[in-house]
């Protein structure tokens, strides 16, 4: 069938059946549900294009665009059998990259079976550059290679070599972020549960507004500091840390007391702090020294919760910053999602304060 024949439009709650079928035709394993496809049907953060001939669906494509970034994901391609090898998969492919384009994204990534030929063959014409592998990814146990594309323009991007981790508890964002830099700048340093819990008890505020305590970071410097790599500290305000919204007043002053203990720790031991603001250009200037930062991050861009989070910068290039998140979750459907995620810098600024003081934080880590 002539490709003139075929248009892409925009999927309809009304093509439900219509994918479900193509999908189950298409795929032995790692199909998508019928919950699922009505779910990216009725939700945003997405673009969902079917190729449509003779009034019917005969391919389709799935982006998930990730909140508070400028990366999106080709989640799913798919064209029926009858028609493969016209064109399609291409008009589908070219599409969504517009629609993720007029989206505001920079970078579309996917994930395909590395004895998948064709489809490598497609992504590789279209200019999708291979940038790792992901092991075991699929239900038959096959590996997925990594590609990513720049679909607005190219410019050089400095990474360093950050091996990603997932925090094993909710509230261990903080050691995971350190451990991950701590590895990233010497190999002999080994991460681990054991270790990430003990980076926690080293650090911790002891409490926050609910829950478990967050990580201080001059906590995360001392325990860095300990583990005989040089750090330095940057907060923009000398008041005790998080205190305003622990409600309870003998709580308040335990956090108190926490902050004041870090604190003259900190002199004892040399740590440099910095009572500003950081900016852009130092967090950059300090990466391209050597050194991984971590930033505290509010996390309301990306989930519209107003929670304190701790990421790695993993790089940079003229318009973002790049972030390791240790923390995937179901918006984000993959671990791979939350490693390099480009942050505009427009966004980073907003996303890089914290709570009604605004508080800006980050603790740089120098190789041992």
């Amino acid at each position: 069938m002539a490709n003139e024949k075929v248009c892409i439009r925009h999927a309809l709650l009304t093509d439900l059946e219509a994918l479900v079928a193509l999908e189950n035709s298409s795929f032995d394993t790692d199909r998508l549900s019928r919950r699922s496809f009505r779910h990216w049907l009725t939700t945003e953060h997405r673009a969902l294009l079917v190729a449509e001939a003779d009034h019917k669906v005969v391919g389709y494509i799935l982006i998930i665009y990730h909140p508070g970034t400028r990366l999106a994901r080709i989640y799913s391609l798919a064209v029926t059998h009858q028609l493969r090898g016209g064109g399609i998969a291409r008009m589908l492919m070219t599409s969504g990259e517009q629609a993720a384009s007029d989206d505001g994204r920079l970078y579309l990534r996917l994930e395909v079976s590395v004895d998948n030929a064709p489809a490598i063959k497609l992504y590789e014409s279209l200019g999708y550059q291979k940038f790792g592998i992901y092991r075991d990814y699929y239900e038959d146990h096959k590996d997925a290679l990594r590609y990513q594309k720049r679909i607005r323009y190219y410019h050089d991007t400095q990474y360093r070599s950050v091996h990603w981790l997932r925090q094993s508890t909710p509230f261990t964002c903080g050691p995971a972020a350190l451990m991950m830099a701590m590895h990233g700048l010497n190999k002999a340093y080994q991460p681990s549960k054991q270790e990430e819990i003990e980076l926690w008890r080293e650090a911790t505020t002891i409490y926050m507004t609910s829950g478990h305590g967050g990580c201080h970071p001059i906590g995360l410097a001392l325990a860095a500091a300990r583990r005989h790599f040089t750090v330095e500290v940057w907060v923009n305000q000398t008041a005790p840390l998080f205190i305003d919204g622990v409600r309870n007043e003998e709580k308040k002053q335990v956090v108190e007391l926490v902050d004041n203990c870090f604190k003259q720790q900190a002199q004892e031991q040399g740590i440099r702090i910095h009572y500003n603001d950081i900016t852009q250009i130092e967090l950059i200037n300090a990466f391209k020294a050597g050194a991984i930062p971590l930033i505290l991050i509010s996390t309301y861009l990306m989930d519209r919760k107003k929670v304190p989070h701790w990421v790695v910068m993993s790089g940079f290039d003229e318009d973002c910053l790049y972030m390791h998140d240790s923390d995937p979750d179901d918006r984000r459907q993959s671990e791979l999602d939350c490693q390099f995620i480009p942050i505009a810098r427009d966004d980073f600024d907003r996303m890089s304060c914290f709570g009604k003081n605004r508080l800006r934080t980050a603790v740089i880590i120098w190789p041992s």
